[in-house]
């Protein structure tokens, strides 16, 4: 059973009886119902001073905040602890209300703020650990100049605390003060570096495809569901990096000959075949019924997955509960990022771009800010500009005054499950039954009785399963190999991930915000642990600039396995490889993949592969994934740079710009030649077919073309796959009329059984990623396939091939539009469709009607979609509204950087009336870029407000 140690919370009555008080206050400080004065004293009495001076403790001289009139502050100090100080002071003054969530959050005490309807999550992230992992990263990895740094950031917000409370803090902290007497503590630095964690989870890899193959296999078999999860396309899209090899213990770029003498898993294939067995039973994936999967060497069908398919469909329900600060975590997770040699461009120097693809909020979860010493110097190193995270020091990307870098997510996989076999003493290892790890929790809840908890821990990591009462067992025939120990009382499922091992990250931002050479960035990369991304480089050195790529990152080396499917957990032969004592092994950071200047002249990261694994020649010896982006956005990046340089073209700053906002659908450039070729008989749908027309492909908010190709993929993915998912797969709400399985007394495989979805509208699949895209593309070429076989309706026939579903799909999608956008469809566009609402963090997405009201805003009709390089992501499965943005765009100039241009999705304040709450957010939509001054004489110019910090007793 799992450690709980209390019941499980009234979730939904705590929270709702809490949030009404909430609503009640917020009423009141907006000003409605009684008293308008108090209203706007409330709103107003939390903005920042942005003129003037103001003494702050700790710092010893002068610093200057420059705020442009969007409000994004330049700092200037004259020493490195001054300059820190002042980013933790001006960062709570603009976000502390998200500064406080989030560290709430991170160390799992959400119900300490919202009540008992928070304890599930809390309990969940108590289990991970973030807390004391980022206590153990404080107290014995991080550098002193770094814990320096720290320090100096948390004294800057507690100097901005002081005195404060409530209403002087934001709009949600007077609710919070009113409703119970909320106070919030002091700012530590292990706040700080918690974040990391929050980040690191979000950015995680391929944990959700690995329990989501795992759920499929009670339904498809091993062969389907590799149809589900193709190889990466290595003969149509490009990965980062080519021609590499591992030599002598270093990686050579662009080098030729074998791969070198790395170890490690290798291979690029799919194949569902698990760390579980290899055996597989078949059968057809559009019935019903229950079959066997490869899961297992002697796993019979219909039924045999019942308790791994429980265990996992309750992991991912605790999941989609965690707050994904940067987005959910699927195959929009990622971004854009290119570099271009000065060889190429109009300035003769470096162009770099980037564009984070994360979760809308609001606030943004970037921070546009420079850090400035007005005379760099060993007391003073830093002269960087660019995005931070409010909470952390220092700045994540952007440039200094010699180099410009960027980041995507790599999606290496740094994550596995294992099952566990547990006893009363302890779990199996090898043969033997070892002691878990615990540890208590007690977990405060305003408003009502702490809970208490006990946190188990094998040599494979936290038992995440003992958080749910579905979870409590595994169900008595959860498919092993026949090798695996009795199950006893059932399995338990750990979780193996990077993160949750101390490491140095943090001191890998400061390293970049003063690196100088490309020698200084790869050493700064060494350090950027987790989350493992993509880093890209450009400075002005040279004739032409220099550019370059890292792939940093922490890595494991697995025994057996490949980390697709559940791993046994007694088995020290799947264990990461490091010894029997569970300690890992990670891929030498001198073995990662990097590039420099490649005689293409540019590099193009957008979570494709980065490199193509393998023995043979050119080949990586280390398998970083299976789970790689297909390449969509990235090789659409290429053709589009390619195309400009031909023959001698040149790249400028509104030509990156551009490509930014490219709107082309790879899918739409497929399957619209096809959809023109159905014969349609009813007149509704034929006139809906006649919109793809001449149509270019492109996906603009005012196309009508691409609201109807939109629908029609939609319910494409719907009929062909959807329809054949698992119900923990599909959309929640989503029901179907299924055969029984005959497992139980009374049924038999004759009998129907109303079927509905349980999955969120976030991670629920088809998702129509570029995943599907693949998919699809290799499936069209078979008419015939069993994938284009749907069953018949009330107002539908059956299919059996892939025009008839076709066809059936854009009936569909005509009379789902009538009924979205009208039956004239000259009115029809994307745009309206698919939507951008942006949330206030906590209270604005928990909240009725009203509290979204008061304090979110939107929406924004956008262009733009899924894997498109303007990826504005939607969720096929649960509709057409915007689930992931362009975070933020930057096109960094190195020959003059002061024309260098950037954007955020929201604005600087945090403060739901402050002018600067949503400021940049239209401007944004239509891709437009602002000035980013980054010289003295720049930002002066640029200058509206002035604020002067000064030291005690000055």
């Amino acid at each position: 059973m799992p450690a709980n140690e209390t019941a499980p919370p009234a979730k939904k009555k705590g929270r709702r009886a809490r949030l009404i008080v909430l609503v009640l206050v917020l009423a009141l400080f907006a000003g409605l119902g009684y008293g308008a004065y108090w209203g706007v004293d409330g709103v107003r009495a939390s903005f920042p001073q942005t003129t003037g001076s103001l003494k702050v403790p700790g710092l010893t001289g002068t610093v200057e905040v420059k705020r442009d009139a969007h409000g994004i502050p330049q700092l200037y100090a004259d020493n490195d602890d001054d300059l820190f100080r002042a980013q933790g002071f001006v960062h709570a003054q603009d976000r502390f209300w998200e500064m406080d969530v989030r560290r709430h959050m991170t160390s799992g005490r959400l119900s300490e703020m919202f009540g008992s309807g928070q304890v599930e999550t809390d309990a969940f992230l108590r289990t991970l650990g973030w807390r004391q992992v980022a206590q153990a990263e404080y107290d014995t990895k991080l550098s002193p100049e770094t814990k320096k740094y720290l320090q100096a950031y948390a004294d800057g917000v507690n100097a901005y605390l002081k005195g404060k409370s409530g209403k002087d803090l934001s709009v949600e902290h007077a609710a919070l003060k009113l409703s119970d007497g909320y106070q919030p503590e002091q700012w530590s630095p292990v706040d700080s570096v918690a974040w990391l964690k929050a980040m690191a989870w979000d950015l995680r890899g391929n944990m959700q495809d690995e329990i989501d193959r795992a759920l499929m296999s009670s339904k498809l078999s091993a062969a389907q569901i590799d149809e589900l999860y193709p190889p990466y396309p290595f003969d149509r899209n490009k990965p980062i990096v080519e021609g590499g090899k591992v030599e002598g213990g270093k990686y050579a770029p662009q080098a030729s000959g074998a791969a070198g003498s790395g170890s490690g898993s290798t291979g690029t294939g799919s194949g569902s075949g698990t760390a579980l067995g290899s055996q597989a039973s078949t059968g057809p994936a559009a019935t019903g019924t229950g079959t066997g999967t490869g899961l297992a060497d002697n796993v019979t069908a219909q039924g045999a997955t019942v308790g791994l398919r429980n265990q996992l469909t309750a992991l991912a329900a605790t999941l989609d509960k965690v707050p994904a600060i940067l987005g959910p975590n699927g195959s929009g997770i990622g971004s854009n990022s290119w570099v271009v040699s000065g060889k190429y461009t109009t300035t003769g120097k470096p162009l770099l771009a980037n564009d984070p693809h994360l979760s809308p909020q609001l606030p943004s979860v970037w921070y546009q800010m420079g850090l400035h010493c007005r005379t760099v110097s060993a007391q003073c190193q830093y002269d960087v500009a660019g995005y931070t995270f409010s909470g952390m020091p220092g700045v994540v990307i952007g440039h200094n005054a010699d180099i410009a870098w960027g980041m995507t997510n790599l999606g290496a996989d740094v994550t596995d499950l294992f099952l566990e076999q547990v006893k009363p003493e302890g779990y199996v290892y090898d043969g033997k039954v070892l002691p878990f790890t615990t540890r208590e929790e007690v977990i405060k809840v305003a408003g009502g009785d702490s809970k208490k908890i006990t946190v188990r821990t094998t040599n494979n990591g936290p038992l995440v399963s003992d958080r749910s009462e579905e979870l409590a067992t595994v169900g008595t025939r959860a498919p092993v190999a026949s090798s695996a120990p009795d199950r006893g009382d059932g399995y338990a499922v750990a979780l193996r991930w990077t993160a949750l091992d101390p490491g140095k990250s943090m001191d890998a931002v400061f390293k970049l915000d003063r690196a100088k050479t490309f020698d200084d960035f790869r050493k700064a990369a060494a350090d950027f642990e987790v989350p493992s991304q993509n880093l890209i480089y450009a400075d002005s050195k040279g004739l032409n600039g220099n550019i370059g790529y890292q792939a940093p990152g922490r890595i494991p080396m697995r025994g057996q396995g490949d980390g697709r499917m559940p791993a046994p957990g007694w088995d020290s032969k799947y264990a990461w490889k490091g010894g029997k004592d569970g300690t890992a092994g990670y891929i030498p950071q001198s073995e990662m993949p990097f590039d420099s200047n490649p005689s293409r002249g540019y590099i193009v990261t957008a979570n494709q592969a980065v490199a193509e694994s393998g023995t043979g020649a050119g080949k990586y010896p280390y398998l970083l994934t299976t789970d790689w982006g297909y390449g969509a956005r990235s090789q659409r990046i290429n053709d589009l740079i390619e195309a400009k340089i031909k023959d001698g073209g040149k790249i400028s700053t509104d030509d990156m710009r551009t490509m930014q906002m490219d709107n082309s659908s790879e899918i739409a450039a497929l399957l619209t030649p096809m959809l023109a070729k159905i014969q349609v008989s009813d007149p509704g749908v034929r006139a809906a077919q006649k919109l793809l027309d001449g149509w270019n492909y492109t996906q603009e908010p005012d196309s009508a073309a691409a609201a109807y190709f939109n629908a029609v993929w939609r319910n494409i993915l719907k009929l062909s796959f959807g329809d054949k998912m698992p119900k923990e797969l599909r959309i929640e709400g989503s029901c179907m009329n299924v055969l029984g399985n005959g497992t139980g007394p009374a049924d038999d495989l004759a009998k129907t059984v109303r079927e509905c979805g349980t999955r969120g509208p976030d991670s629920a699949q088809p998702d129509g990623g570029d995943r599907w895209f693949e998919v699809v593309r290799r499936l069209v070429k078979d008419e015939k396939s069993q994938w284009w076989s749907s069953p018949r309706t009330l107002t539908q026939p059956e299919t059996t091939t892939r025009d008839e579903l076709f066809a059936r799909a854009m009936k569909d999608a005509r009379w789902e539009l009538t009924a979205k956008l009208g039956k004239d469809q000259s009115t029809w566009s994307w745009g309206r469709l698919h939507q951008l609402n942006l949330k206030n963090q906590t209270i604005g997405t928990e909240g009725p009607g009203f509290m979204q009201w008061l304090l979110n805003r939107g929406p924004w009709n956008l262009g733009g979609g899924e894997a498109t390089v303007n990826a504005t992501g939607w969720n096929a499965s649960s509709g057409y509204g915007v689930t992931w943005v362009p975070s933020m765009r930057m096109v960094v100039n190195l020959n003059d950087l002061d024309k260098s241009r950037w954007i955020n999705l929201t604005g600087a304040s945090g403060h739901a009336y402050n002018s600067h709450y949503t400021d940049q957010t239209t401007l944004w939509a239509k891709g437009e870029l602002l000035e980013w001054p980054f010289g003295k004489d720049a930002v002066e110019k640029a200058t509206v407000d002035t604020l002067t910090l000064k030291p005690e007793g000055s």
